[in-house]
């Protein structure tokens, strides 16, 4: 089944080829590999905890049967498996792309409509799930892969296997803090209400970059899930209101998976599609929207649902919420049917809403087709502004040509500490949460950073110098005077530096001035015209004074 030397990790498992590590959790370890017809999938090696006898191995081969039966466009739906062999194994489609956590580290938050999009993604996949009879059970950040900007669901009902009493006193099995409902907490099974639940906390940290229930200890996070004490400052619009009422700890206060698929479908993945009335505020709770699926007709309705009853809620809960003061009832429509008197009160509207509804309807087929998630125009406008930097460091070569690049080695320098520290602290805080001495902490390793930068720093600049020599030796081909050749090797350094190998340390602090400046015509216009405004007055000093080559007393090889 597998061919190795003895001691070495597999390279094959099964009939697939293992390329490359991928990454690890509690249930296995992920490799990309390829089939034998060539086609590159995802493939789990399950622990020896999970499947370590011939009872959790039969668990798989039924789990699996079932999980096959997922066909959703928002899933990484099963492919094969094989519980008995000598290393337990599932296969999965490949997602080229990061985890929600990551991408939201790299990226920052998501807003808009691509976090609508996100949530009615999510919550297709989900369903999806529970379609089949499933319950997801580890709905988080890093079990959503980005595919460019639609979400896909990873390791669906694989917690199910893990769901052994025996596994979970022994604290192979616990969950994620902060994406667990409060009703795992207390004890109770889990219910399609949870994985409610861990959509909104999952939707919510794609929205601010922070999980809901905030960092800290484990104990901490969970007490604060038990008591619904969520974060949703920064989210804005209806969606907060809904992320509200899906967070709280009651399972019988949420809304279903229906409910919020039939407000979201609309405004996402069915932008056509009538939209549904919300719930009536006081509506009695059907237990029915809280039960996991055993069989669908072709409609998409469940059927025998599974009685449960939620958990003791403390006192010192908060009021239930209803989805219904999340966001408004529709307009009423223009004309009543002919066999009705029309209404004489109109139930309250929002038209921003509605107006909002109108042009996602005109515009979701666009954006579906995946344009540049940065419009074009700011994208120019990005460009000027750094072939404007270039001006700059091109006119400052021409005047001083040794104290520029000492200047530019510095500054590359400091620029890819600074972000190596930071990058490192960030880590940090998302593992085990803030602290007071972070920022100390930051201080007192920059040292260490410094030494790591040194390396990314040589390959860039001379990278840079590469390109700026070239372009420097095609104005001495084409006799331009000395000055013309240094503005022109300098220009190149400048552009090269901001794409060069290694670049990204260098350009990512300064994106986070530049790119804000380029995002509005008000800002990027004076800005641009700034920069120009100081090239022209070193070319002008250049042109009165000449080249400076300061510390030397010429210029090099007498040239």
């Amino acid at each position: 089944m597998t061919t190795q030397p003895q001691g070495e990790s597999p390279t094959r498992v099964g009939d697939y080829t293992l390329l490359t590590r991928l990454g690890e959790g509690g249930m296995g370890i992920v490799h990309l590999a390829r089939s034998a017809d060539g086609r590159r999938v995802a493939l789990k090696v399950l622990r020896p905890h999970i499947v370590g006898d011939e009872e959790a191995r039969a668990r798989l081969a039924r789990e699996v049967n079932t999980l096959t039966l997922v066909r959703s466009p928002w899933v990484a739906e099963f492919l094969d498996a094989d519980p008995w062999a000598d290393i337990p194994y599932v296969v999965t489609r490949y997602v080229p792309g990061l985890s929600l956590h990551d991408h939201v580290l790299e990226e920052g938050p998501i807003a808009d409509r691509d976090l609508l999009w996100l949530a009615g993604c999510l919550a297709e996949g989900i369903a999806a799930v529970h379609h089949a009879g499933v319950l997801h059970r580890d709905v988080k950040p890093s079990n959503v892969l980005m595919e460019g900007r639609t979400p896909i669901l990873i390791d669906f009902g694989l917690a199910r296997l893990a769901d052994d009493s025996r596994l979970t006193q022994a604290g192979f099995l616990l969950g994620t803090p902060g994406y667990l409902a409060p009703e795992i907490l207390y004890g109770d099974d889990a219910t399609p209400a949870a994985d409610v639940h861990a959509w909104a906390a999952t939707v919510a940290y794609g929205a601010t970059a922070r999980p809901p229930y905030g960092r800290g200890p484990s104990m901490a996070i969970m007490d604060r899930a038990r008591r619904g004490e969520h974060d949703l400052t920064g989210i804005e619009g209806p969606l907060a209101g809904v992320l509200d009422a899906a967070l709280d700890p009651d399972p019988l206060a949420r809304p279903s998976l229906a409910e919020l698929l039939a407000w979201l479908r609309p405004l996402s993945t069915q932008p056509s599609a009538t939209p549904v009335p919300p719930p009536v505020e006081g509506r009695p709770v059907d237990e029915d929207d809280f039960t996991l699926p055993v069989a669908l007709a072709n409609s998409g309705s469940a059927v025998g649902p599974a009685p449960r009853t939620g958990p003791t809620i403390p006192e010192h809960r908060p009021a239930t919420r209803m989805l219904t003061n999340a966001y408004p009832p529709p307009p009423p429509p223009a004309t009543a049917p002919p066999t009705m008197a029309p209404p004489t009160i109109a139930p309250p509207a929002w038209p921003a809403h509605a107006v909002a509804v109108a042009q996602w309807e005109q515009e979701w087929d666009a954006r579906l087709l995946g344009p540049p998630k940065v419009p074009v125009g700011e994208r120019i406008r990005r460009g000027v502004v750094v072939a404007c930097g270039g001006l700059v460091l091109g006119a400052a070569t021409a005047l001083a040509p040794y104290v520029a690049l000492v200047a530019v080695v510095l500054g590359v320098w400091v620029l890819r500490t600074g972000s190596l520290a930071a990058s490192a602290g960030a880590d940090r805080r998302t593992t085990r949460g803030t602290k007071w001495y972070d920022a100390l902490q930051v201080v007192f390793s920059s040292p260490w950073h410094s030494v790591r930068a040194v390396t990314g720093t040589v390959v860039l600049v001379l990278w840079s110098l590469g390109l700026a020599l070239a372009a420097a030796l095609l104005c001495y081909a084409a006799a331009l005077d000395g000055a013309a050749t240094l503005f022109s090797g300098g220009a190149a350094l400048g552009i090269a530096l901001w794409s060069g190998p290694g670049a990204s340390r260098f350009r990512s602090p300064l994106s986070r001035i530049v790119y804000p400046l380029a995002s509005r015509w008000s800002r990027w216009l004076p800005l641009c015209v700034a920069l120009v405004f100081v090239a022209g007055v070193l070319g002008l000093v250049v042109a009165s004074e000449g080249v400076h080559w300061w510390p030397a007393s010429g210029p090099p090889f007498g040239i």
